[in-house]
């Protein structure tokens, strides 16, 4: 212990006494340690952590499948009347609970708000296995029909709209028009579920704020045609997944046989967790792997500082050696100057790793799982220790070799005939340039596809022109506007105050707004075609739009016409306008226009809708989604057998010239004035729902540029330090060869010749790892290869024109090498 405490205090004040040379290896490994401790807080948050749920490995989450449906999801929704056949006949789970997104209209109170939420099972919370921090969770009996007026409101809802009120249990709140009493407060950080944890198709917000029992009504509970629900449950103790799916499996094939509107239908069961970041991990990975390489040139770099200074204590080491001291004691007392330094880059590493974590959560998109929870704790502390470590010892141990190895003799006689080697000589200092050049040609290679594959994404036409587009969305309550003639009331009112608005060029409105993660699929039949099974039906997109829609989107139509006003319930027969897409599937080679199609299970000979005309296609779901079949029909006719089916929520698309501030207080104010109780959410501009959509995307290929523009600089760094060293190495020989005649053109090309070996040599292996090695990332690629041949070669002619600069620069000076100084100094 003593002679470790005697390194140690012999090494700081070495490094003390060589500030210059200090501040460049700590701040060079910060870099690098700082980089991958911000990813891997996020990683730990996002995939390591465990789910903060009691013995959260035995939650699963349940779906419907059907491989004759073309949903853009494996995962289907799930039937209530499929989900109660599940809980009452499955043996593999301790319990089972169903779940829907839903949103409330909060009054009673200084404003109308708009409060997300969810529709749960009075299983839902002991599920979880959490205790409200106040008051009780649901009774069974409260999840029926007449008994389900109660609430329980997360933690963050008690504080900032209740201002934390210790009384609020057994009060009243107004959800929907509707009283509702206040029976439990949950604990801070449960929010389940919010938009990260389910499919975007249920339209979460970011965090849940108040759950209602689900209480299915006796129609609800025996139809096995809408399906729109979630489903979660808990392994029994020791039952796995596979037994459970086998299981589970069984009962799907019972209930087809059973019901025709379960034909083709199936189950998937899948762990919560997966459910949860499983959309996410190859990101995350990327990523990681991105960071673990500007690590490693980072370390390539500092032991080329270390190696070049090494050779200058060779001295000092053969005479330590001489002197008694073991190899083991020299060896020790190099990597104890290389652990100390990297600890010292470790403790800056932290501070950019805080700052860095900030900036990740600043970039991330509002989807990604467990943002709330990243932070650099001690788990982030532990891996940043075991990292510094690990450098200190792989970038100090080939100086701690080479300097051990010294022989004093030898160095005498080296001195003797004067420094003459070159970089050739050095074979680990060339490896550890070689290594840099490749790593970072790897990492400019991936962040290229990226780029390039963003590029190609923002060039696709989603469809709509989004400029200049504003948007709101409005929820009616059933209980206010129980029907189609009230809701399509208060739409026109609304719409019609809007369209006086100054600059408003027009009013648009449509039940699910495109790229807002909201969907309804439904079956149609077509006029004279013979009948189809369940599972043969044709499967649309299917909107309600107002008259301007079509206008106020930018959205062409392509033959045939608009909707009119006059097309309603009272005046015209039902009409529908079809997408490109609908006409080619479902009619090709045929004429559309007259055709008549009805939603399936619309029986009545009065639901047939006739086709007015063809739209353009669109981007529904996401902006790298092949086009799906869509069909339009007016919000104020009602195709659909039961008058319920009407849309209690429409988006208003208002094409303004005005800024979206202003515009956002302008409607609220034309909404309120039609109805005071009338929350107003969701104000966004069509750009920002384009901008969401590629959210992800954006995020991988911004931090994958840094990286790789760190890991360029610092290759760049490595190549001038090598080069450098070699030719203050070399000035004697080079005066030798001035002397004798060389020209600077000579010593130019020779200089420049050395590191630009090395430099292509890295970038051939670099090409040939990143063949290998990108076609990890093809799933997060948009029409561009993995092995894309421009972004391979263009970056490699980057690489190489960075390596000839930072050559050239040690090769200029040498060419002012004075023959006379360098004889007389060496």
């Amino acid at each position: 212990m003593e002679t470790l405490l005697q390194d140690v205090r012999y090494s700081v004040r070495t490094l003390v006494n060589k500030p210059g040379f200090t501040a460049m290896v700590v701040i060079t490994l910060a870099l690098g340690i700082g980089a991958n401790s911000a990813i891997f807080s996020v990683v730990n948050s996002v995939l390591l952590r465990p789910l903060p749920y009691e013995q959260a490995e035995r939650l699963v989450s349940l779906w419907e499948n059907n491989p004759n449906i073309q949903f853009g999801s494996d995962l289907l929704p799930v039937s209530a009347a499929n989900f109660a056949d599940w809980r009452d006949q499955s043996q593999s789970f301790e319990s089972i609970t169903a779940l829907v997104s839903a949103s409330f209209n909060l009054t009673g109170t200084d404003r109308p708000e708009r409060v997300g939420g969810a529709r749960v099972s009075a299983s839902f919370f002991l599920l979880f296995g959490v205790a409200p921090a106040r008051g009780r969770t649901f009774l069974p009996e409260e999840d029926h029909p007449g008994r389900n007026r109660v609430v329980v409101i997360s933690h963050g809802l008690w504080q900032s709209r209740f201002g934390s009120d210790p009384d609020l249990i057994g009060k009243t709140l107004r959800l929907d028009g509707e009283n509702h009493t206040v029976v439990g407060i949950m604990p801070a950080g449960f929010n389940f579920p919010k938009a990260a944890d389910l499919p975007s198709y249920f339209e979460l917000p970011p965090q849940t704020e108040l759950w209602t029992p689900i209480a299915f009504s006796p129609s609800k509970i025996n139809d096995r045609l809408s399906r729109g629900y979630a489903a979660l449950a808990r392994l029994k103790q020791g039952v796995t997944i596979e037994q459970a799916q086998t299981e589970m499996t069984a009962i799907a094939r019972q209930l087809e046989q059973q019901y025709e509107d379960n034909a083709g239908f199936g189950v998937t069961i899948i762990s919560l967790r997966e459910q949860v970041v499983g959309g996410v991990r190859l990101i995350l990975l990327v990523l990681l792997g991105a960071a673990g390489f500007v690590l490693l040139i980072a370390c390539a770099n500092v032991a080329n500082l270390m190696l070049a200074r090494a050779s200058s204590r060779q001295k000092e080491m053969a005479i330590r050696t001489a002197l008694g001291a073991s190899r083991l004691r020299v060896v020790r007392q190099m990597l104890t100057e290389s652990v100390i330094l990297a600890l010292g880059g470790g403790s800056l590493g932290i501070l950019l790793a805080r700052l860095g974590t900030d900036l990740l959560l600043t970039l991330s998109p509002d989807a990604l799982p467990g943002l709330e929870e990243v932070n650099v704790d001690l788990t982030v502390l532990g891996f940043t220790l075991a990292v510094s470590l690990a450098t200190g010892v792989i970038f100090g141990l080939a100086p701690a070799l080479q300097v051990s190895t010294t022989n004093l003799n030898e160095l005498l006689k080296e001195g003797a005939r004067g420094s003459t080697g070159s970089i050739r000589s050095n074979r680990v200092r060339s490896l550890l340039v070689v290594s840099e050049v490749a790593l970072s040609l790897v990492l400019l290679v991936g962040a290229g596809l990226m780029i390039r594959s963003f590029l190609r994404l923002l060039s696709v036409n989603p469809g709509f022109n989004p400029h200049g587009v504003i948007t709101m969305q409005l929820d009616l309550p059933q209980s206010k506007y129980p029907g189609q003639t009230e809701r399509g009331s208060l739409f026109t009112q609304v719409i019609r105050r809007v369209e006086t608005l100054p600059a408003v060029e027009t009013v648009g409105a449509i039940s699910h707004l495109p790229l807002s993660g909201g969907a309804q699929i439904d079956g149609i039949l077509i006029e004279g075609r013979p009948p189809v099974s369940l599972a043969e039906l044709s499967l649309v997109n299917s909107r309600a739009i107002n008259p301007d829609y079509f206008r106020a989107m930018g959205i062409p139509i392509l033959r045939g016409r608009d909707f009119k006003e006059e097309d309603n319930e009272q005046q015209s027969p039902p009409v529908a306008i079809i997408s490109a897409e609908t006409a080619a599937r479902f009619w090709p080679g045929e004429d559309p226009i007259g055709k008549r199609i009805k939603f399936y299970p619309a029986d009545s000979a009065r639901h047939w809708l006739s086709v007015i005309g063809i739209v353009a296609d669109l981007k529904d779901s996401a902006l790298d989604a092949e086009p799906k079949p869509h069909m339009y029909y007016p919000y104020l006719q009602n195709p659909w057998s039961s008058p319920q089916r009407s849309p209690t929520s429409m988006t208003l698309v208002v094409k303004n010239a005005a800024s979206s501030e202003g515009m956002a207080s302008a409607l609220r104010s034309e909404v309120w004035a039609v109805d005071k109780d009338q929350p107003v959410t969701t104000i966004k501009t069509m750009e920002q729902y384009v901008t969401e959509a590629v959210g992800r995307r954006r995020f991988a290929m911004i931090l994958l540029g840094a990286f790789a523009c760190v890991a360029l600089a610092l290759a760049a760094v490595g190549i001038y330090g090598v080069m450098a060293y070699s030719v203050s190495k070399r000035s004697h020989e080079i005066g030798i060869r001035a002397a004798l005649g060389a020209q600077s053109g000579d010593v130019l090309k020779m200089v420049i010749g050395q590191g630009m070996k090395l430099a292509l040599i890295g970038v051939a292996i670099g090409i040939v790892a990143s063949m290998a090695l990108t076609r990890l990332m093809r799933n997060l690629l948009f029409e561009v290869s993995a092995t894309d041949p421009m972004t391979f070669v263009v970056i490699a002619v980057l690489l190489t024109g960075v390596a000839l600069l930072a050559c050239w620069l040690p090769a200029r000076r040498a060419t002012k090498v004075d023959p006379m100084v360098a004889l007389r100094y060496e």
